[in-house]
């Protein structure tokens, strides 16, 4: 058991469900999409490390079965890590050939503006049934019937690589090139729908925003999006589809080839098809300008009442931002740790954490336990190695800023000293 209560209470929230909530306006929008799928939004998040990771062929020394990077109630529960956890169950009730699932997941990670323990995902897949293919026609050519169905776009796509390369992203030996060829562009195009939709509500939110301002609309560029070669433990070959962003490059989702093994094993091995999974509050951020994701969380009304399903997609209008107080914590780890990501053995080190060494994510935790909602991000900023005892130092600063009001130096303090001597407590680390 390494879940703390401040986790567990994230449970009933189910901000995916909430009427008005970003998030949930957010999932409707890309249901939309998706005509004639059933939606699977109701999932608890308490899954079995069966579900979590071996249903999807997740490799015993997988870095995600680590208590660094998963919640666990117990050896053999979790709280799940992604909504692929409810994959091979939604395969094996085969109730409908295409489906998506929402839901709240869980992940021991960063502290940062775009990084919280708690976030919500959308998993989706379609499926064709080899044995009953209508008027004599071949799976591909039914496929590509599907495909002639979805809508068409006129936004530049970047697609250099083969859909199938022997080594970067092979073809499975049950599946024939011609299937795989007519699923992928199946899958391509529905994804490409989704995208073309998010990022034209974006935009339109952007310029009615500039308006309002009392500016104009300025000339938009056309959007570009690109398919990158990706490696997933449950799909080949995969890619993740990334979008000319203000810019940059911002990577929106993952997906692939649904690996016959999983749907063999869950009852249905005459099907074969694709499946996608992506980050909403990623999209949620993009889709309303919203410049921290513990907003997501608050309660505030001057957030809340910004946001109305009924209305077109609008820009979040941020209330004041209140000064940052930031404070630094140095200190030297065991001698018998690891560097820092590492798995170590560290006897001093045996409560909630357990005896597998110093790891960075374990500092987040902390000061998410410590201190709340008030850390707006813990990063690195200095470490060294003693030249002659060879023990590591390491400095993090953590900036405090709350969402709702001014942070007093004077309640900083105690509380930055209540983090630091649980890292002393806790990870058996000695302070500099």
């Amino acid at each position: 058991m390494n879940t703390p209560s401040s986790i567990l209470s994230a449970i009933p929230r189910r901000l995916h469900l909430q009427p008005d909530h970003p998030i949930a306006i957010t999932r409707q929008l890309i249901e939309s999409r998706f005509p004639g799928f059933s939606y699977h939004n109701e999932h608890f998040p308490v899954v079995t490390v069966e579900q979590n990771f071996d249903s999807l062929g997740f490799p015993a020394d997988h870095i995600g079965r680590s208590r660094t990077d998963t919640y666990y109630l117990n050896r053999e529960t979790v709280l799940r890590t992604h909504t692929s956890a409810h994959q091979a169950d939604t395969f094996r009730a085969n109730q409908s050939a295409g489906w998506l699932i929402s839901a709240d997941v869980y992940r021991r990670d960063a502290i940062d503006r775009s990084h919280y323990p708690v976030f919500h995902q959308m998993e989706g897949a379609r499926t064709w049934d080899r044995s009953s293919l209508e008027g004599g026609k071949s799976l591909a050519q039914t496929i590509w019937d599907d495909v002639a169905k979805i809508p068409s776009h006129d936004i530049k796509v970047e697609d250099p690589n083969p859909t199938i390369h022997s080594e970067r992203n092979p073809l499975q030996e049950s599946h024939s090139a011609e299937e795989i060829e007519a699923i992928a562009a199946h899958l391509k195009r529905s994804l490409e729908d989704v995208v073309v939709a998010i990022f034209s509500a974006a935009r339109t939110a952007a310029t009615a925003a500039a308006v309002d301002a009392g500016g104009t609309a300025s000339e938009e560029k056309p959007l570009k999006v690109r398919w990158v070669e990706a490696y997933f433990p449950f799909t080949t070959p995969s890619w993740e589809l990334e979008v000319e962003w203000q810019g940059d490059w911002l990577e929106v989702l993952g997906c692939g080839i649904v690996k016959q093994d999983l749907l063999n094993n869950s009852g249905v091995p005459n099907r074969l098809g694709w499946a996608f999974g992506m980050g909403l509050e990623r999209i949620a951020m993009l889709l309303y300008s919203i410049p921290d994701i513990r907003l997501f969380w608050s309660t505030d009304p001057r957030f809340l009442t910004q946001f109305d399903a009924s209305r077109p997609i609008q820009r979040f209008v941020p209330f004041s931002k209140y000064p940052a107080c930031v404070k630094d914590v140095s200190f030297w780890l065991p001698t018998s740790s690891s560097a820092a990501g590492g798995h170590g053995q560290n006897a001093s080190a045996t409560t909630t954490f357990g005896t597998q060494g110093f790891h960075e994510n374990d500092v987040m935790e902390l000061a998410r336990e410590v201190c709340g909602d008030v850390v707006e991000d813990v990063r690195l900023v200095d470490e060294f190695v003693h030249p002659k005892t060879g023990r590591k130092s390491m400095c993090y600063r953590t900036n405090y800023r709350a969402l709702d009001r001014t942070l007093t130096n004077q309640e900083m303090n105690a509380l930055h000293h209540e983090f630091r001597q649980q890292l002393v407590q806790r990870l058996g680390v000695e302070l500099r």
